[in-house]
């Protein structure tokens, strides 16, 4: 263990804190309060994580909003994603100390393929796990942090966690994208959508895309998108059977191009939208829901060619490792749009979280006091 002597006693925390609307006819925006919090010793088989970079998620601007349910836990510090190294380790000789690591974002859920095996199952950062990543230093259990790949620095670590697990699952777990496949990924530049991009592309797929943005768009096809269009049209899924036609891949039993996978953040109506060019046996995979939450999937696409939707909600502990596994064989960096400096600039990350204008992650690097930082 390192010495005692030389460890932090505080860590600057920003703090999920209630705020009561005036009145109660005008919705809360909870405080993020940026507070200095004593450090608890550590147990055995716990370790002390300096972070060095933390990520925005939407569940961040979320839990602010009162939205995110029963879950929410006030008084406990934010954030879901972070990444920087062991400075501590409470076991002799733990070959984590001085590593770089990120942590688990979640707690409950080790291996099972199909669900969380505990009903406890959560997500760190403003719930009762009381463990989150908008601060300097956070102690753990050594089983919720995570080596970090070579080629990924803290920065591009924290942006990869929560929207990268999600996008396995729903890539590969759900989606079962394989080289070959058209795939479609509605609400480019979202930080789940873009790493989902990242790894289809890597598995060899040709990737369509959709978007409200046309910038956004455009830069899904500088990473490797084949095309895209802007879903304010009503005639996108049209837009979208006709590039699929022009790229010549027939893959369809009928002779024609069709869609392996529909990796969606809206939901609504978008399995009957998407039904008539989506193959036999294909799968559209849901992990959020920004329309009105309704799907309508009796059809004869659904009924005849066994179509599937699947529901994700970020994964296991070794869907994780599996996932970082392979974006470290691939070289995938995860794309960070703006990186913001220190705990002090983090409510301009809600801000951009509100207004959505980016393209991939937030993260925020984390200064500490110490002059050897």
């Amino acid at each position: 263990m390192t010495n005692t002597e030389q460890l932090p006693t505080s860590s600057k925390t920003l703090v999920l804190r209630r705020t009561v609307a005036v009145g109660g006819s005008t919705p809360a925006y909870h405080d993020a309060a940026l507070q200095d919090r004593a450090i608890p010793p550590l147990q055995r088989g716990q370790v002390l994580v300096k972070i060095n970079a933390a990520g925005f998620n939407a569940r961040d601007l979320w839990l602010r909003l009162g939205l995110y349910g029963p879950g929410t836990e006030f008084d406990s510090p934010l954030g879901g994603d972070g990444a920087g190294v062991v400075i501590a380790t409470a076991d002799a000789d733990d070959p984590l100390l001085n590593q770089r690591v990120f942590l688990l974002p979640m707690r409950g859920w080790e291996k099972d393929p199909d669900a969380p095996e505990s009903p406890e199952f959560s997500v760190i950062g403003g719930t009762k796990v009381h463990v989150g990543t908008f601060a300097q230093y956070a102690v753990v259990d050594r089983s919720d942090v995570i080596p970090t790949p070579e080629h990924l620095d803290d920065v591009h670590a924290a942006a990869w966690p929560i929207s990268g697990l999600t996008a396995w699952r729903s890539a590969v777990v759900y989606g079962k994208v394989r080289q070959g496949d058209n795939v479609l990924i509605t609400g480019i530049g979202g930080g789940v959508a873009v790493v989902a991009l990242q790894i289809c592309l890597a598995r060899g797929a040709t990737v369509y895309v959709t978007s409200s943005s046309d910038e956004n768009i455009r830069r899904a096809i500088e990473l490797g998108a084949k095309a895209g269009v802007n879903y304010k049209g009503e005639d996108w899924i049209d837009q979208i059977a006709k590039k699929l036609e022009e790229s010549g891949s027939k893959t369809g039993r009928t002779g024609k191009a069709l869609l392996s996978t529909v990796i969606d953040c809206g939901g609504g109506d978008i399995m009957m939208k998407t039904g008539p060019i989506l193959k036999s046996g294909g799968r559209v995979v849901l992990y959020a829901m920004t329309s009105p939450p309704y799907q309508t999937i009796y059809t004869p696409y659904h009924y005849s060619r066994c179509q599937q939707l699947c529901g994700v909600m970020m994964g296991s502990r070794q869907d994780l490792i599996d996932a970082t596994n392979f974006i470290a064989e691939h070289s995938v960096v995860p794309h960070v749009s703006v990186v913001l400096d220190g705990l002090e600039e983090a409510e301009e990350g809600f801000k951009l979280m509100k207004t959505r204008q980016k393209f991939g992650k937030i993260v925020m690097k984390i200064h500490h006091d110490n002059a050897s930082e």
